[in-house]
């Protein structure tokens, strides 16, 4: 039997019969545009073999997509009526887990019982590959992205996903524009990404206030490896873009202050890079932070992950500029169905 094609009418009819309705603090607006459903199933390649976790799936529809290719789904959705909803919809199908959880465990770490179904899937046979292909609430968009691009072992071989507009020009800004952040770099340091397709509210139910885009990132192996250490490079990308008004030897002479005896050795770490101690993090291209970051590491020495990671800590509540903006918008998109 083909999965059911969920219209707003169809999701109207299944919410009254239930007794339930969208809930605005989970984001839950329902892609009802059915071309678009297939359209992200295309553009992730999702077929036999594939192990896609998806985040927010609503009622089930794109769910069932991915699940008739003959894809392994992890399907994860912290509200349990719509993990019901979910579970009624791929009833009987073997090749779907539905979890009802929240897929962060805090405000930016991942669930374990989460990756741990994901490996569950990978481990089923070999050559299997894993995939994020999501209508991923806004406010949970940055965090499992990011995530999933650093982590070192389960980094996706694709990720598809719809988001805020706003984020996706965000992920391909360029360097001195009001887009350009730690997140940009992340993203283009580790993968390439496009934006698949633009999405007006009207494609949404309900409509949210903004517009939406697919968009496509597909991790790059060789990038990755010319980043080096993941985690620091997340980490001091994320820090130094705290402070991205600031000159850049300011903001490294006060993040690591303990470990330089006077501002000339930031200078002479700078200069051997090519920069000056001027300049702004908004405004060095994505090579350049992967260099500084290598040249920190470097120069820090052992121990400096734990302190970052630490420190990070106590500075996320100062980082309005890469999350606030778009925890105060309109939240999530698409626990779309």
């Amino acid at each position: 039997m083909p999965p059911q094609r969920q219209t707003q009418s169809y999701l109207r009819s299944l919410f009254a019969r239930k007794g339930i309705a969208p809930r605005h603090r989970f984001g839950q607006n329902f892609l009802i545009d059915l071309n678009i459903h297939d359209l992200i199933v295309k553009s992730a390649q999702v077929g036999p073999g594939d192990v896609v976790l998806e985040v927010g799936p609503g009622a089930g529809a794109l769910t069932s997509l991915m699940a008739a290719t003959g894809a392994t789904v992890v399907a994860v959705d912290i509200d349990p009526s719509m993990a019901g909803l979910t579970a009624e919809a791929t009833a009987g199908l073997p090749n779907v887990r539905v979890l009802n959880l929240d897929a962060l465990k805090g405000k930016n770490k991942l669930n374990p019982e989460m990756l741990d179904n994901v490996r569950s899937g990978l481990a089923a046979g070999p050559g299997r590959r894993f995939k994020l292909v999501a209508n991923l609430p806004y406010n949970v968009a940055t965090p499992i992205i990011g995530n999933l691009l650093v982590h070192p072992e389960l980094n996706p071989t694709r990720a598809v996903a719809t988001i805020q507009l706003e984020l996706a020009q965000r992920m391909m800004a360029g360097p001195d524009t009001n887009d350009y952040g730690a997140l940009t770099v992340l993203v283009q340091a580790l993968a390439e990404v496009s934006i698949v397709r633009t999405l007006p509210p009207s494609v949404f139910w309900p409509r949210p206030n903004v517009d939406s885009a697919v968009v496509c990132l597909v991790p790059d192996a060789a990038k990755r490896a010319a980043v080096g250490d993941l985690p620091w490079f997340h980490s001091a990308v994320r820090r130094i873009f705290l402070h991205r008004r600031k000159n850049l030897r300011r903001v490294l002479y006060s993040l690591w202050r303990d470990r330089w005896a006077e501002k000339a050795e930031v200078d002479a770490l700078l200069d051997a890079l090519g920069l000056t101690g001027q300049v702004r993090a908004e405004a060095m291209n994505v090579g350049e932070h992967i260099a500084l970051a290598a040249a920190l590491l470097r120069r820090l020495g052992p121990g400096t992950e734990v302190e970052a990671a630490e420190a990070e800590a106590e500075d996320a509540a100062e980082q309005e500029e890469e999350e606030e903006e778009f925890e105060g918008d309109d939240p999530g998109e698409d626990e779309a169905g």
